[in-house]
């Protein structure tokens, strides 16, 4: 298993790692800042910084098949480094800022709306979450509205964790149908905004919901009887 930085300091932009396994998927370390692709959140981009001054240059980060298992895809024809070579991992910190803003958006949108989520997407810029509203009427301005608000009142974001156990006795945590909160390893992590929203998230925030910056709902779009997309950006 590999120590992920990243769960518990978002914040980090690099760190020294050693290569563990270099395979037709990718490269693995022993410690990272790189976040993989999951929960609806793009993995993370930027270089392998090696000692002779060369980099190799890393197109994305994926889930392994072990628990925390990152494996960083080179981009093709990259030159690879060797198991047992000592690297300085260093993500690309401007888009993965711009990620946290959105996901810890994403959270507050979840807040606002009625129903269940049964889909999303954190994206540059933008995102989405889809809702089962069935026979609500969404108001965009109200929601943009509303979402500024709380951005603006600068509620302060953390993670925190719960036993297996503790999860179970409070399903009304969970929020999204499609994806379920991974257990079985004896606890969950879950993002608290506060006095806003709680629920299990692996995902990177910001630490503040004044980080987030302005926002507007950019479009809500019927997807289903009873679907409704939520589509964000932030405001220029």
């Amino acid at each position: 298993m590999a120590e992920l930085i990243f769960r518990e300091d978002a914040y980090a932009r690099s760190c020294d790692a050693t290569v563990t396994a270099v395979d037709a998927r990718g490269i693995q370390l022993d410690r990272t800042v790189f976040y993989a692709t999951g929960g609806g959140q793009p993995g993370d981009t930027g270089v392998l910084r090696r000692a002779d001054g060369s980099c190799v240059p890393i197109a994305d980060a994926v889930k392994g098949e072990a628990p925390d298992e990152v494996i960083h895809v080179p981009a093709p024809g990259a030159a690879l480094p060797e198991v047992g070579e000592r690297v300085v991992a260093e993500i690309d910190w401007e888009r993965r800022h711009r990620l946290m803003r959105m996901h810890t958006c994403l959270h507050l949108l979840c807040s606002i709306v009625p129903g269940e989520v049964t889909g999303g997407q954190v994206g540059d810029g933008k995102g989405r979450l889809d809702f089962n509203v069935p026979g609500e009427a969404l108001d965009k301005d109200a929601i943009t509205a509303r979402l500024n608000a709380l951005i603006e009142e600068a509620h302060p974001v953390r993670p925190r964790w719960i036993s297996d156990e503790e999860l179970a006795a409070r399903p009304e945590l969970v929020r999204t149908m499609s994806v379920k909160p991974p257990t079985g390893t004896g606890r969950v992590r879950l993002l608290e905004i506060e006095g806003v929203d709680l629920q299990p998230c692996g995902g990177t925030h910001v630490r503040n919901t004044a980080e987030i910056g302005r926002v507007e709902v950019t479009k809500i779009e019927n997807k289903g009887k009873q679907n409704r997309r939520v589509n964000l950006a932030f405001s220029a």
